[in-house]
C-alpha cells in the first residue's frame, strides 16, 4: 500500500508494514536473512578483538623471552661474581647456595610478571559477548506475539 505523502510534493513511500500482517512464509524468509547477516557481523567483530588481543600476547611473550636471554647472558658472569665476593667472607660451598636461591627468587618474580601479562590478553571478544546478549534480547523482543 502507498498514500500521498504531502511533504514531498506528492511522491509516494511506502508504509511501514506492520509485521502481525504478513505471511508466515515471509517472516520466516526475512529472520532468516537478518540471522545470517547479524551472525556474520557478529563474527567479524570476535575476529577483530580476538586479533587484538592476540598481538597483546604476542607482545608480553616477546618481552619475555627478551628478558630471558638477556638474563641468560649476564648469568654466567654476575654469578660467578658474586660467589668470588661471598667466597672471600663464607665458605665457597654456602657462597654458592646463596647466588643460587638470590636467581630463583629473580625467576620467580619474571614468571610471575609474565603469567600476569599473559592473562591480560586472555577473556576473548568481550564486546561480542555483550552485542550479541542485545541481540538476543532484541530477538525476544521482535518475536514477541500481540494481539492484531
Amino acid at each position: 500500500m502507498s498514500t500521498v505523502d504531502h511533504g514531498t510534493g506528492g511522491a509516494y513511500s511506502p508504509e511501514p508494514e506492520d509485521p502481525r500482517d504478513r505471511g508466515l512464509g515471509e517472516l520466516v524468509k526475512d529472520l532468516a536473512s537478518q540471522t545470517s547477516t547479524l551472525v556474520s557481523q557478529e563474527i567479524k567483530l570476535a575476529q577483530a578483538e580476538v586479533t587484538q588481543k592476540g598481538k597483546l600476547a604476542g607482545k608480553g611473550a616477546g618481552m619475555l623471552a627478551g628478558a630471558a636471554v638477556a638474563a641468560l647472558l649476564g648469568l654466567g658472569a654476575f654469578t660467578a661474581l658474586l660467589i668470588v665476593a661471598l667466597d672471600s667472607v663464607l665458605p665457597l660451598w654456602l657462597a654458592a647456595l646463596i647466588v643460587t636461591l638470590l636467581w630463583l627468587a629473580v625467576a620467580a618474580a619474571l614468571g610471575m610478571a609474565g603469567k600476569k601479562a599473559l592473562q591480560a590478553s586472555t577473556p576473548p571478544a568481550p564486546q561480542t559477548v555483550e552485542t550479541v546478549k542485545e541481540d538476543i534480547e532484541w530477538a525476544k523482543t521482535r518475536t514477541g506475539s500481540g494481539p492484531r
